[in-house]
């Protein structure tokens, strides 16, 4: 009978113990690999969405809105009158460019991944295997060298100065020690010496499958303009149906009635009318410019190395009043680089800066060590009696000397400072563990106690005489009569770009929160540096839990540090409680669930697989300062289609009012299809496209859907009255051929509708000028040239309807001019 397995020092079922000795000197075998495979104990995760492509398909196509659309494309085709179906390639363009939107995103979503490391050394069979992350499975030993990532959550077995770079899950910038039995987590890399570590979760159970589950979930960024398009549609849609069936029975009872119309055979004129009346009141063009914009704007910023990943995103930075920041990796570049050297009180031994020369070349040393390496060179002569590697649970590395040889050149490489004895034992590491506390070090304690609270890292230097007794076993002692001769500082190398970047968003209003998973202290003193003014960084270990409580601390902070990856999230879900549009930068796999929840989330250029993957835009060459860029395209995109729906919506508002009125009246519909489609092309299709990639500087404005709603509604109304006069006075005078009324409602709606694009086109310039100069000359091609006008269905209204419609065509429009300058006021 198997043996039972046992619990490991981190709680998960390990084999049992006479076999882990086993497992530890050979690795599973092809058989145990086998196994674990088969019982789905693999590091494989799972490679879907919440949204498949079907649902996608379902949600942008099979829904009323495009029912009624296809509904009356089909029916125009059955009847034989495909010159009034034109509407429907619109409609189809609107459904392409949604799925086409949603799938990219799928797409990006299912290639996430925290995990981006080719390969992975595992002991197998007794032997070294250089395997996918995907093969490794549970229980497998991991090698890990300098420069691996670690595939799955591991325990380490045994290490030699092994530290790893834990900050694209955590935040903290600083490499973490890992000795026997603590755990390394998926999607961290090793900085610095070696170990062997037993595979304890893979998979969607480790800490890097966890992640990117949670930010497979599918969602679309939030965008004002497309769910105030969105809610004007639903309520489109909801007035279809009642407005359908009054203008259906009002085109039926003006051809005598119904059972007149059937008898007679003239109820396809009747539907054709009811089908103009529907697609009038849909504004197909508005969500197909409102994309095009948004494409242009992505193709644009694409040219300046930001890559956006849905199309909205555009417009949502342009809109943020709250920045949420991660210092490692946005506002500094991820790395450590030496500061200063400061007195450490006395006068420091003879040869400090050779022996710090040697602490930064050493094979051995960690990222800290390294950071001195070009500041003292290292003699190449000195060579050491014995050594100590850093260990994370030490604090310190230490190196003896002998005297230097005779002849041997120990120079500091300063041009002529002449050669320095560095004989003696040198100690680098942590004040507080290195030095004694005694009187003779008392001084240098209480300067690097400052410096730490300044957020500068710090080190000290110390010396003692003799040589350094290295045990065979356990862990080594520092030698007595150490005497400190230095004390070093390391900072983050600052991004240059982001001192002036920060100062633009705060010119413009924009709040800014720096939230990282580093010490307080060392985030306020980063704040510190590009500007931003803090009170010494909120620790978030003492956050609130309550919502509430917490959206407070973060209208009250700035700074915060040692915040973990779910209270990113939480805080940028409390800001947004708050009524915020927040947009958050971020590099790190553990910024990535925050990224997410973010009304706009921007990844840099390092940041990880997973990061980018939820991320809106990324900024391709890492550059923080394209982000103004960013905003001001974004200000074009708002500015302009709020410009261009305005007139889309004026249209859907005179189309729903002479439904209405011409239905109750029982009067025929005033126009055909084909007639609309030309009219809709000259007043608002073709200037709409030109006038919505304008350049545009308006700065952003919340109300979109009043302000448009409130220049859109009474601009129809105004087009409604003007149509039903001209009807009016034709039904009045009499004499008239039904054709030549058409004609004169199409005048009339061109007229004005040319107007309302004018005074929508304003402050006008060459470039509006000519688009409104074009469009009259269209129309009077379209109204002109018989070939034209024949297929459209015009017929030259007689002398006294042209001069009823030119009167009520110039009164529409001073009422259009006064809407307008009204509209400029607000």
């Amino acid at each position: 009978m198997a043996q039972r397995g046992t619990q490991d020092v981190a709680g998960h079922r390990s084999p049992a113990r006479h076999s882990l000795k086993a497992l530890t000197r050979r690795g599973l075998t092809a058989n145990d690999v086998a196994d674990r495979v088969r019982d789905g104990r693999s590091n494989a995760v799972p490679n879907n969405t919440s949204r498949s492509l079907w649902h996608i398909f379902q949600a942008n196509v099979l829904t009323l809105f495009n029912g009624i659309v296809g509904a009356s494309f089909l029916l125009l085709l059955f009847l034989g009158q495909w010159k009034d179906a034109l509407f429907g390639f619109a409609a189809v363009g609107n459904a392409i460019i949604g799925v086409v939107q949603e799938f990219r995103a799928k797409i990006q979503l299912d290639r996430l991944a925290v995990l981006n490391s080719p390969t992975a050394r595992v002991l197998r069979d007794g032997a070294v295997q250089v395997i996918g992350p995907a093969d490794v499975v549970q229980d497998d030993i991991l090698e890990l060298q300098t420069g691996d990532q670690v595939p799955a959550d591991a325990a380490v077995l045994d290490e030699d100065g092994l530290e790893l770079d834990e900050s694209l899950l955590t935040g903290e910038s600083r490499p973490v020690g890992k000795n026997a039995g603590m755990e390394v987590l998926s999607g961290s890399s090793v900085v610095a010496g070696h170990g062997r570590a037993r595979v304890i979760r893979v998979g969607a159970d480790s800490y890097a499958g966890r992640l990117t589950a949670q930010a497979k979930l599918f969602s679309l960024v939030h965008s004002e303009i497309r769910d105030s398009l969105n809610r004007i549609l639903r309520w489109i849609t909801f007035a279809l149906l009642p407005i359908m069936a009054i203008v259906v029975n009002g085109q039926m009872q003006a051809l005598g009635g119904w059972e007149e119309a059937f008898r007679t055979g003239s109820w396809p004129t009747g539907a054709v009318g009811s089908v103009a009346a529907v697609i009038a009141m849909i504004p197909l063009g508005l969500v197909l410019m409102t994309s095009v914009a948004f494409a242009v704007g992505g193709l644009r910023l694409a040219q300046g190395k930001v890559l956006i990943q849905e199309l909205a995103a555009v417009e949502g930075l342009a809109r943020v009043d709250v920045l949420c920041l991660d210092k490692t990796g946005t506002l500094t570049e991820g790395r450590i680089i030496f500061d200063a050297v400061h007195p450490a009180g006395g006068t420091p031994p003879e040869g400090w800066k050779l022996a710090l020369g040697w602490f930064g070349a050493d094979p051995q040393a960690n990222a800290t060590a390294r950071c001195v390496a070009p500041h003292f060179p290292h003699p190449e002569a000195l060579v050491p009696v014995s050594t100590v590697a850093f260990s994370s649970a030490t604090k310190w590395s230490a190196v003896s000397f002998g005297s230097a040889p005779a002849g041997a050149d120990v120079s500091t490489g300063s041009g002529g400072a002449g050669s320095e004895d560095a004989a003696g034992t040198w100690v680098l590491g942590a004040p507080d563990i290195v030095l004694d506390g005694g009187a003779e070090t008392e001084a240098a304690l209480g300067t690097a106690s400052d410096l730490a609270a300044s957020g500068l890292r710090t080190l000290v230097l110390a010396h003692a005489a003799g040589t350094l007794k290295v045990p065979d076993a356990g862990t080594p002692s520092l030698p007595d009569g150490l005497v400190p001769a230095a004390l070093l500082t390391f900072r983050e190398k600052i991004r240059p770009d982001a001192a002036r970047t920060l100062a633009y968003f705060r010119e413009q209003g924009v709040g800014l929160r720096v939230i990282s998973g580093d010490d307080p202290r060392t985030v306020a003193a980063v704040a510190r540096e590009v500007g931003l003014e803090s009170d010494g960084g909120y620790d978030a270990r003492q956050l609130p839990r309550d919502p509430d409580e917490l959206a407070t601390v973060m209208e009250q902070h700035t700074v915060f540090g040692r915040v973990t990856p779910s209270q990113k999230k939480d805080m940028v879900l409390a800001l947004r409680r708050s009524g915020h549009v927040v947009a958050m930068t971020g590099d790190g796999v553990n910024d990535a669930l925050a990224l997410k929840e973010a009304d706009i989330g921007i990844a840099m250029d390092s940041a990880a697989a997973a990061t980018k993957a939820v991320s809106r835009l990324i900024l391709l060459d890492g550059r923080f300062d394209r982000l103004p860029g960013v905003v001001a395209e974004g200000r074009r995109v708002i500015a302009n289609i709020e410009r261009v729906s305005m007139l889309f919506l004026a249209k859907t508002a005179y189309a729903v009012g002479l439904s209405v009125v011409f239905g109750a009246l029982l009067w025929g519909f005033p126009f055909l299809p084909r007639q609309l489609s030309a009219t809709d092309g000259l007043t608002i299709g073709i200037p709409a496209f030109f006038l919505a990639l304008m350049p545009n500087l308006r700065r952003y404005r919340p109300g979109f859907l009043r302000r448009s709603l409130s220049f859109a509604v009474p601009a129809g109304l105004i087009v409604t009255a003007t149509i039903l006069a001209i009807s009016l006075y034709a039904r009045v005078s009499g004499g008239f051929t039904e054709d030549a009324v058409r004609t004169a409602s199409v005048l009339a709606l061109s007229l004005t509708g040319l107007w309302i694009l004018s005074v929508l086109s304003r402050p006008f310039d060459l470039r509006r000028l000519g688009i409104i100069g074009a469009m009259y000359a269209a129309l009077a091609f379209v109204l002109g040239v018989p070939a034209v006008a024949d297929f459209l269905g015009i017929e030259w209204p007689p002398a006294p309807l042209l001069m009823a419609t030119l009167v009520a065509s110039f009164a529409a429009s001073v009422a259009v001019e006064v809407l307008g300058r009204i509209r400029a006021r607000d």
